[in-house]
């Protein structure tokens, strides 16, 4: 069992960007989390950070052939990206967003997902935890689905 993770625009800048919003920790801590978490669950990971809108609906239109699911925090296009929504309806695979930070506390035009309604589910609010949720998630649905 394989899982991508996409991490999109503005992740690279975890540690260093709006602290008291998305917490201390960096990418790379979080993706050590998550590859530990998939090495104890007996999982093969795959995670990638992508900035532009075309490089995560392009990574998404190949996952369908390598992975048996999608772990993604799309940032902002979250909220009007409907080339990276349509590329998740078309892959057929259970797709789980997360957000570090509780986007529905947030400014007002961050409280809609044009992601969530073709997504397994959506996990926002707990910093790194959203993503390992994310993770165990994504496993439970792969394990449970067979």
């Amino acid at each position: 069992m394989k899982i991508l993770v996409i991490h999109g625009p503005n992740l690279a800048l975890l540690g260093e960007r709006e602290v008291a919003v998305y917490g201390k920790f960096t990418l790379d801590e979080i993706n050590a989390a998550l590859t530990a978490l998939a090495k104890k669950e007996g999982v093969d990971l795959e995670t990638v950070q992508l900035d532009g809108e075309g490089e995560i609906v392009e990574k998404l239109g190949k996952a369908r052939k390598e992975y048996a699911a999608v772990i993604i925090n799309p940032g902002a296009y979250t909220h009007y990206s409907v080339a990276i929504r349509d590329a998740i309806a078309a892959i057929a695979l259970p797709v789980v967003e997360v957000h570090l930070s509780n986007i529905y506390a947030r400014e007002e035009f961050r409280h809609k997902s044009v992601i969530a309604p073709v997504a397994i589910g959506q996990i926002s609010g707990f910093g790194i935890n959203s993503y390992l949720l994310g993770l165990k998630a994504a496993i439970d649905l792969i394990r449970n689905k067979k």
